[in-house]
Order: structure tokens, then sequence, then C-alpha cells
């Protein structure tokens, strides 16, 4: 039976039970017993211990194996299984009924978590240089949590400390603006002490907070300070475009210290896999994230040509040879077949809906996949890269100032990495504001495509409506945006527990 995503309650209190054993890699490592509060808090271990269990919030829901499935509530992919219930919204049915829990209760399940150990750090005995680092941690995590839910809703609930009773949790929501303006509050504290290192521990970094307050802005469509923030990041040099494969940014030897991985939710197999059944069995057996022909058309040719571009040398026989290399990269094609390592061919446990299947994230030397032989998955969910910097970058200078060379210096750093080998940007053909815009949008879907960014890029474009109208499902039928203004409902059990919350406009009955 496929995995199945529950939601939880709207105020989930933070157990130290759920937190991890301690030592050098201590957020590698499973829960063991819980700890008894009256003795906790009295060693620095302690309070590594407690910082590991905020991790750990980030292995949930949209934060961990689930970001992908993002993608499937966008034009680049079906939700083949309806994990996510993303078939009926893709079809404009969205309702205070149908949103899966997993896009409110996951965040605030995180947000307790971290309300919890910022209440309590200050009783350990770590140093106040430690503590400051610690807090930074923890503070860039909860700005993380609440830019999702601003993403998903507007406005909500905004819980600074955690309440005492559930009672007291049944507050009326903040507005956007002002759940945005503690983010960058959050972020702000977080740049400011985090250390500014490459991220090769699985803890946040400056850098780290620094792309997260880039994307905020871009949010917010400040594209000044979106263009600002992200050129702090690459003029620092603590990042760059990983030339060892661009599959291979998503395989668990190769994610260890590797330079483009900014921030990731972090796996370590025996001890801490994936939940479920994992990515290679759910994407790679199951075919549950199925990838829309609209997707595989809009990669380019090897030399930079649009597919229907005149001497682009496309032929409609011969549909996938010749093309940008993150075609075959990121997706399956039907003239591809993988060998199990008794030489049989590997097949899904399903029908291809739409004839293709993820092949980002899948790493082929687990072979075969299925529910009782691959190996436990531990793969990191990248949540930032160096390229998305870039691409981020790239689109807020272009809005600041039109086009220039630094822009194309960025898009080309991401097309020439030595596995991909793409042309250089024509600037010739993207000279202005509006044509350049066009192609960085489509630059950044094809660079990101199927990692779970695509949904909330069209949406602060408002290009939802306009793009799902383009894709009909495997049944014929035609998608269309259903969400008004861009915002989600709240489910309704959310609105009977707390009277206090206001259904967002348009959704009341």
């Amino acid at each position: 039976m496929k995995a199945k995503h529950t939601s939880i309650s709207l105020i989930t209190v933070f157990m130290i039970g759920m937190l991890t054993s301690c030592n050098k890699n201590f957020l590698d490592k499973n829960p063991t017993a819980a700890i008894a509060g009256e003795t906790f808090w009295t060693t620095d271990a302690d309070a590594k211990l407690a910082l590991a269990g905020v991790y750990r919030r980030l292995q949930s829901g949209f934060y961990g194996q689930g970001k992908l499935w993002l993608d499937t509530y966008s034009d680049n992919a079906l939700d083949r299984h309806s994990f996510y219930g993303f078939g009926d919204l893709t079809q404009g049915i969205v309702n205070s009924t149908n949103v899966t829990g997993t896009f409110y209760n996951t965040p605030y399940s995180g947000i307790s978590g971290c309300n919890y150990f910022l209440e309590n750090i200050d009783k350990a005995p770590s140093t106040d240089a430690q503590k400051a680092v610690y807090k930074a941690e923890v503070r860039f995590i909860r700005a993380m949590f609440y830019f999702d839910l601003v993403q998903a809703f507007g406005g909500v609930i905004l819980y600074e400390t955690e309440p005492k009773t559930v009672d007291e949790g049944k507050i009326a929501k903040s507005s956007k603006e002002d759940i945005l303006k503690f983010i960058h509050s959050e972020l702000d504290y977080a740049i400011s002490n985090l250390p500014d290192l490459a991220y090769t521990t699985g803890h946040a970094v400056k850098g780290s907070a620094q792309a997260l307050k880039t994307r905020v802005y871009l949010y917010q469509q400040n594209w000044p300070l979106a263009a600002s923030t992200a050129n702090d990041i690459i003029t620092g040099g603590k990042f760059q475009i990983y030339q060892g494969g661009y599959q291979n940014l998503f395989f668990t030897p190769t994610q260890q210290n590797n330079p483009e991985i900014i921030f990731s939710t972090k796996y370590s197999a025996p001890n801490n896999p994936q939940g479920g059944e994992g990515l290679l069995v759910e994407v790679a057996w199951y075919g549950s994230i199925a990838p829309y022909q609209n997707l595989v058309d809009a990669y380019e040719m090897a030399n930079g040509k649009m597919i229907n571009e005149p001497g682009s040398g496309y032929i409609a026989a011969d549909p996938y040879s010749n093309r940008d290399p993150r075609l075959k990269y990121t997706i399956k094609v039907p003239t591809e077949e993988y060998i199990n390592p008794d030489g049989s061919v590997f097949e899904e446990s399903d029908p291809l809906l739409t004839t293709y299947v993820q092949k980002k994230y899948v790493d082929l030397s687990m072979l075969p996949f299925n529910r009782t032989k691959t190996p436990l998955t531990d793969q990191n969910i990248i949540h930032t890269r160096y390229a998305d910097v870039l691409l981020m970058y790239a689109e807020a200078k272009n809005e600041v100032s039109g086009p220039d060379q630094s822009i194309y210096k960025a898009l080309n750093e991401i097309r020439e990495r030595k596995s991909v080998g793409m042309p250089k940007v024509n600037e010739a053909m993207y000279n202005t504001k509006d044509k350049l815009r066009d192609f960085i949008l489509h630059e950044r879907r094809i660079e990101l495509a199927l990692e779970g960014h695509r949904y909330y890029d069209l949406k602060r474009r408002n290009q939802m409506e306009t793009v799902l109208s383009k894709i009909k499902n495997p049944g014929g039928v035609q998608l269309k945006f259903g969400e008004k203004n861009n915002v989600l409902p709240f489910a309704q059990d959310e609105l009977d527990k707390n009277k206090q919350l206001k259904q967002n406009d348009d959704y009341t009955p």
C-alpha cells in the first residue's frame, strides 16, 4: 500500500522524547528514550539535543521528501496517486475541506518546536556565543515555516511564544504584512549571528538565511533588496556551481560538503532515513510524480533553441535526442530503460499516465527499486542551492535595471555547468527587460524542475491561471487555477477549533 500523508492538530506540543541522541553527528541519529523535562537543559549537550529536535521537524511534509510533490500543484507534473489531493486542486476544486493539512499543520508543528527551544535555551549552561548561534539557527527555521504559511494562506496566526494551553492558542490571525515583518526580523537576527561559512554540517549558515531573505523579497517584489541580498551571497564566495555532475546533486554521496547546496533537510541511513517508503520507491517504482508533456517540451535543444524555433533541429520522430542534457537528468523518457543488477529491465509498478516519470533524485546505483529490496533512502532534500541564488539575482536585477552583463553572467554560469554545457544566453535575442524576464523564468523552470519550487514561483508571478490553462490531465480534464487571490482556504476543522480564526476572503459560505 502506498504511503499516506496525515494531518496533525492545530497546536502540537514539542516533546523532548522526539529529540535525537547526541554525539558528533547528532543530526544523523534517531530519537531515543524520552527525557524528563526537570532534568533537561543542564548541559550544552542538552542544548544540542534540543536543537537536533528542531531540525527533525524539517523531515515532515513539504520540508522532507514531500517537497517534490509541490511541483504536481503546477504545470510541471501530475500527482499520480493523489498523495496530497492536488488532482482536485489543479482542476480548480479548492475549498475548506479538500486542502491538505500539510500546508498548515506541518509548519505550525515546527513553529511549536522552535518556540519551545527559544523559551528554554537560556537555561542551558552553554556560552553566550553558542546560544546566539543556536538561537539564530532556530529563528531561521521558524522564519522558513512562517514564510511558507504566508505563501499559502496570506495572513496567519502568529505565535512568537508557545501558548501555555490550547485555549490560549485560539487567537485571531495577523495580517500578511505583519507576518512578513516578523520573518524579516527573524532573518536579520539569523544573518547577524550565523557563521559565515560553507554549508557542510547540516546546520544553517549565514548564506542559508540570506537566501531565504532573498526569496522573501522576491515574493514581495522588492526587486532592489532581492538583487542586493542575492549579490551578497554571490560576492561572499562561500558557494559555487557544482561541477561533478548535475544529477549527482541529488544523491547521498555527493551531497556531503557539496559547494552548491545552501540549505537542505538532512537524513542519514540507517539511523535516520526518509519516512514511509522513501523517494526511490515512491518516485521511481510507483511513478508517483508524473511530468507533463508541457514540461518535456520546454527543454531547449542542445544548440540553445526552443524546439519550435527555426533552425532548432528538433525531429518529432526522435524527440529526446540533442536536447538540453538536464531533460534526461530530470525525467525518464520512454526511450530510456533502467537495468536491474540481474540484467532485467526495471518496470514501474503502475502504468505511467503521462508516459514520463521523475528521474531527479533517483539514484540508479540503488536498483532494483521496490518495497522490500531498496535500501533505506537517505538523500537530503535540497531547499536552496547556489543555482537558485543566481536565478533569483538575475530575476531581481532585470526588474531593477533591465539586461546587463551581470545577469547574463549569472545565467551562463548555470548553463555552462560541465555536465550540462548549454550555450550562453543569446544576448541579441533576450535584449529587453520583458524578453529577458521570460527567459529567466524559463531557465528557472528548467534548472529547478521537480524540486518543489514551481508552484510558489507561478503564484508570486500571478501566472498559475495562464500556465494551467495549457494543460489537460491524463483523463482529458482541463486544468485551471482555483485559488482566490492566490491564497488557500483554512481547513474547516481549524475554523471549528478556533472561532477567532476567520476564513480567507471568497471562501466563506
